[in-house]
């Protein structure tokens, strides 16, 4: 019997290649993303330990903490005192301290070179022939003075820079010009993600980003004889201050290994659910091609009854070539996702990503997924229809007699698939009532709702095909009458079909309405709530600006009023509360505040501003007074002189005048600054602010249309990105309605000869089969859109108490895109289907049994 399916298999190979390149699909997209994820995080880990070679002992500061009183107590980091007495720990063969923070290097056009997030400043320390271990210089040599700097290979190509050009570096303040002294290639992990590494002498670098005499991090190397553990001993009791941690290198190394294992198995974690989808939109392709084969195949497999198999047997022999189709199909998918892992390598390191060299990385439990999933997902598509094969009497083989399903089968059916579908949408329905804590009620909802429609598709087909037949007669005439027929012959070859196209669709429109919906409630809030003409922040939303950008800002000409945005704390009571520093004169032109009592005025003469919802929880109104900490310990009273409706992430329930907040710490925190032009928002106002800030690259400059585009694009960015991951499960659907034409035609051989015999021609043959892909692949999108619409719904009421102003906004733009797509993919389906129908020989045809 296995010799007989496998012969069958060799028969049939044209028939079975749809399902071959489905599986292949699916077991590519899993194979590709474990050995990408495999590789990337093996080549992370090995970058992490390279880094952490000859380094014996590391010591990290995390900066001054608050005693119970909430005064800052503590260095802000590890000081040069320190350093001198690990320095002088037997068995200390050299310590280098570290400082970091935010550099960027502008190109020609004063553009920033990298991510933003990604660019760094640190300091060189010649440890040992004047050489930095962790750097290699190709030209020059590393800063020795004030006024110099280093650069990164990349960077420096990028931006066309020599040793000696002067170069415009950025921290979060003025811009400065250096000297550059040396270019080096390094390992750093920010380099490699993009980014740029600018080296200062260490002064400067503390002098940038901590305070003199004080480091971040040192690094310690051992000597000859003295192991890390011996060094750990010896310098713990060295270290001052509670906020000071030493661990061995190798420690180090293997905390970031283990850090970077746990993200790349949120990666690999998040890819796999989107090949699983892919697979389980092939498991309908699959199941449709043996059904077909099956009943195609009646005399043959009642002969084989006749002459002596039993059940058992041919039954076997389907599933045996199953096994074969998806034993082959594995291989060739673990062979293609090995391909793109190494595209996606490629295609990252194109993109400026660039991944650390490393081996490709197959493990032994990728190959043995990949051959799992394969054999699996095509045995249990196939288990059905092979279990059918065993009701198939011998007498079958005496007639055409094939297996239709019974009018008790179908009630069955329809019963458990209306049971699932009401199970879904009670459980989405309770979730909606849930709010905030229902969104995993309404995704296990969803899971049952799609299962009961995948169940009661060939119900549903009849009432949705027969309200597309009259059109379709109407405007094509005979071929739109026979299409509509032909797609309700079968109503579950036709369900199944739709099957893949309505899940994928079902998915792709709930991110759609959800992503949309949700950027037009945040570009709602940008319109609403923002006046201001400009809004300045560092590049990529790295850390703060400088108090001298405000300052500068303030003094230049052609700008009308500013207010920088300073993000402090509180201590009320026992606990700590965020609170926004603004200038009183003018944060009322920049943002819309509807102030429901009180005035902001008020904030000039020292007082506080409070959201309504903070002032109703903390028992506060107009003239209310309550004790307060401030960022330096020092404690005062504020009187509360407005109460304004809460804006959301735009203030902070505690709003005083930026002096207040500045008097209480030395280094305030800005994220971002407004800014109103003399004449309005224009080129003109543009250059003010520019000019202002020494053409700063580190520094953006957003308009009122930026500030909206800045959200959209997040939320189109994330729908893309998405929509490429469902992209496989799609492409699988447009093989099933391929696959399900290919075979239809190939059963319908006589009937299409006698269409052709009677007077259809070639063309009306063609515009019939494609008309009939057009109505299967309309079908699936109109459940499968319908579903997703409501899903989104019931995800958004979750959202909606969150998120200020947010109303379901249904984007029938991309709805009728999606149907226009669901119609072009029938078309394109079915050109070969329709080819082949075409070029039958009717004579031939006919006799066809």
């Amino acid at each position: 019997m296995f010799r007989t399916a496998l012969r069958n298999v060799l028969a049939h190979k044209a028939r079975l290649l749809m399902t071959v390149l489905a599986v292949v699909l699916g077991v590519a997209f899993v194979s590709g993303t474990l050995v990408f994820t495999d590789t990337l995080g093996a080549s992370l880990r090995g970058q992490s330990a390279k880094s952490y070679e000859g380094v014996a002992v590391s010591v990290t500061s995390y900066g001054q903490s608050r005693d119970d009183n909430g005064q800052k107590e503590g260095d802000p980091g590890i000081s040069q005192q320190t350093l001198d007495k690990v320095k002088a720990v037997k068995g200390v063969d050299a310590v280098s301290g570290r400082v970091t923070g935010f550099a960027g290097v502008g190109d020609e056009n004063g553009k920033l070179i990298g991510q933003g997030w990604s660019n760094k400043g640190s300091n060189f320390v010649p440890v040992k022939d004047g050489k930095d271990p962790r750097y290699t210089f190709t030209e020059g040599t590393g800063p020795a003075k004030d006024g110099e700097i280093a650069l990164d290979k990349e960077t420096a190509s990028k931006g066309g820079y020599k040793v000696g050009d002067k170069v415009r570096v950025a921290t979060n303040g003025p811009v400065k010009e250096y000297a550059l002294a040396g270019v080096f290639t390094t390992e750093d992990g920010s380099v490699n993600a993009g980014g740029s590494l600018v080296l200062f002498d260490t002064a400067v670098a503390q002098q940038l980003y901590l305070k003199p005499g004080f480091y971040q991090e040192l690094s310690v190397s051992a000597k000859a004889g003295t192991t890390a553990d011996q060094l750990l001993a010896e310098i713990k009791p060295q270290l001052d201050g509670k906020n000071t941690q030493a661990q061995t290198g190798a420690q180090l190394a293997k905390d970031e290994a283990k850090g970077i294992e746990e993200g790349m198995s949120g990666m690999s974690t998040m890819l796999l659910m989107f090949a699983f989808i892919a697979l389980f939109v092939g498991v309908f392709l699959i199941y449709n091609t043996f059904t077909m084969l099956v009943t195609q195949r009646t005399k043959e497999l009642a002969l084989l009854r006749a002459v002596g198999a039993n059940r058992g047997q041919v039954m076997r022999s389907v599933l045996a070539e199953a096994l074969v189709v998806g034993i082959t199909s594995a291989a060739i998918g673990l062979a293609t996702g090995i391909g793109l892992a190494v595209g996606m390598r490629s295609l990252m390191d194109s993109l400026g990503a660039k991944i650390p060299a490393g081996d490709l990385v197959i493990a032994p439990g990728t190959i043995v997924a990949a051959l799992v999933i394969g054999v699996l997902v095509t045995v249990l598509a196939a288990l059905l229809p092979a279990w059918r094969t065993g009701r198939i009497a011998p007498v079958a083989a005496m007639g055409s007699a094939h297996l239709p399903a019974t009018a008790k089968s179908l009630v069955v059916r329809n019963v458990i698939g209306s049971l699932l579908g009401l199970l879904g949408v009670g459980l989405v329905m309770l979730g909606v009532s849930m709010g905030s804590d229902g969104r995993m009620v309404i995704g296990g909802g969803a899971f049952f709702l799609l299962l009961g429609l995948i169940v009661l598709l060939p119900l549903l087909s009849r009432p949705v095909i027969s309200a597309l037949r009259p059109p379709l007669q109407k405007i094509f005439g005979v071929p739109g009458k026979l299409a509509a027929q032909n797609a309700l012959r079968n109503p579950r070859r036709t369900a199944v079909t739709a099957a893949s196209l309505a899940i994928g669709l079902t998915l792709v429109t709930a991110l759609s309405v959800v992503g949309i919906t949700m950027g037009k409630a945040v570009d709602r809030m940008s319109t609403d709530k923002i006046k201001a003409d400009y809004k300045i922040s560092m590049n990529g939303g790295m850390g703060s600006l400088d108090k001298s950008v405000a300052e500068a800002l303030t003094k230049a000409p052609g700008i009308k009023a500013v207010s920088p945005q300073t993000a402090s704390s509180l201590k009320i009571g026992d606990e700590f509360h965020s609170a926004s520093g603004v200038n009183p004169a003018a944060i009322a032109e920049m943002l819309n505040v509807d102030v429901l009592s009180g005035s902001l005025s008020s904030l000039g003469k020292g007082d506080v501003a409070v959201a309504d919802k903070t002032a109703t929880k903390a028992h506060l109104s107009v003239g209310s007074t309550f004790d307060v900490m401030y960022d330096d310990g020092q404690k005062g009273t504020l009187k509360v002189g407005a109460v304004y409706k809460d804006l959301g992430g735009l203030l902070s329930p505690y709003v005083l005048d930026d002096k207040i907040l500045a008097a209480h710490t030395d280094d305030p925190y800005i994220p971002e600054v407004y800014v109103n032009a003399t004449g309005g928002e224009s080129k003109a106002g543009e250059k003010a602010i520019l000019d202002a800030l020494g053409n700063n690259p580190a520094i953006g400059i957003a308009t009122q249309q930026d500030m909206r585009n800045e959200m959209g694009g997040i939320v189109n960015l994330a729908l893309n990105i998405m929509y490429g991951l469902l992209g496989m499960a799609l492409i699988i659907s447009v093989l099933g309605v391929v696959n399900t034409l290919a075979m239809s035609v190939f059963e319908r051989k006589q009937e299409i000869g006698m269409l052709r015999a009677i007077g259809l021609d070639r063309s009306r043959v063609k515009n019939m089969i494609r008309l009939e892909a057009v109505v299967i692949s309309l079908f699936g999108a109109i459940l499968g859109i319908s579903v997703g619409v409501f899903l989104a719904w019931a995800v958004g009421t979750t959202f909606s108490k969150s998120i200020e102003g947010y109303e379901l906004v249904i984007p029938y733009d991309r709805i009728g895109i999606f149907l226009l797509l669901a119609g072009v993919v029938g078309v394109l389906a079915a050109m070969w289907p329709a080819r082949s129908a075409a070029r039958l020989n009717m004579l031939t045809a006919i006799k066809t049994e």
